[in-house]
């Protein structure tokens, strides 16, 4: 294990300008896919905000008592898919009305608008379906009118979503597999650098493992240093869009970062051992 450490250490001296090369080339790969999986994280965070926003809204008859109102917001309450339940009554509403739609405050007169029950709810419980079927349940009350709960706009939310997250899984894969390409190609240019080398040790007896190691090890550090670079690259990104842009982004997590860099390293090791072994088996 020390020797493969070694040799690994070697190759970085040996040739710094090549290693640096490879390390940059990686990091750029990387990078590119760290910029589109910011992109998406961002979609993502876009889009659970719009979805915190799913109300279903149930007008109640004119004339509906306080008393039932409360019993039914009690019971509507108990759903395993609420999160909260408001009675907004009609003097209520009007203000909400005026407030929100303040060039038309003086086309809202006491008593034109209904009362109604608001209902949120909870997080995994926001997808067309659920939301259709609370609303069903909603509209069985005897004295509720009408469910809105905007149908049309939360259907074409979650086929956003799901489009989103269909490209984001495919661009992700595309990405990842030209940056293996790229790291391959790299790592071979060290191989063939070595060619000799690897000639000699396989004429000594030297095993197809122990000739491999020092470069898989050289590939994940590169992957590892590549990695880094590339995580910096995308926050300093960040940081200039927040700053030049006026868009407030949503960064990688810690653990979201360190999978990253773990990512690279990974992937430093499968583009070296693609390589070492295409190599291997010309000889």
């Amino acid at each position: 294990m020390r020797r493969t450490v070694r040799d690994a250490s070697a190759a970085f001296t040996r040739a710094p300008l090549l290693t640096a090369l490879s390390i940059t080339t990686i990091a750029f790969s990387l990078f590119a896919f760290g910029l589109f999986g910011l992109v998406a994280l961002n979609i993502r965070a876009a889009l659970q905000g719009v979805e915190e926003r799913v109300e279903i809204r149930a007008f109640v008859a004119d004339g509906t008592d306080a008393q039932s109102l409360a019993a039914a917001a009690g019971d509507i309450d108990a759903f395993p898919e609420v999160q909260s339940v408001n009675i907004v009554t009609q003097d209520q509403a009007l203000a909400r009305a005026r407030t929100e739609l303040t060039e038309f405050s003086d086309v809202f007169q006491s008593g034109v608008l209904p009362a109604s029950i608001d209902v949120k709810l909870k997080p995994g419980y926001r997808d067309p379906a659920t939301v259709a079927r609370v609303s069903a349940r909603l509209k069985s009350y005897p004295f509720v009118d009408d469910v809105r709960y905007g149908e049309d706009w939360l259907v074409q939310l979650y086929r956003l979503r799901n489009i989103a997250g269909v490209a984001g899984l495919a661009l992700g894969l595309a990405f990842a597999a030209v940056a293996v390409i790229i790291i391959g190609a790299t790592i071979r240019m060290a191989v063939l650098s070595r060619a000799d080398e690897i000639s000699i040790m396989r004429l000594v007896g030297a095993t197809d493992g122990f000739i491999r190691r020092p470069f898989l090890l050289e590939g994940f550090a590169k992957g590892i240093l590549g990695g880094l670079l590339a995580l910096g690259l995308t926050w300093l990104g960040m940081h200039l869009i927040d700053r030049y842009m006026h868009f407030h982004t949503v960064f990688f997590s810690p653990a979201m970062a360190a999978a990253g860099v773990v990512a690279g390293a990974l992937i430093g090791v499968l583009g070296s051992s693609v390589a070492v072994g295409r190599h291997l088996r010309a000889l």
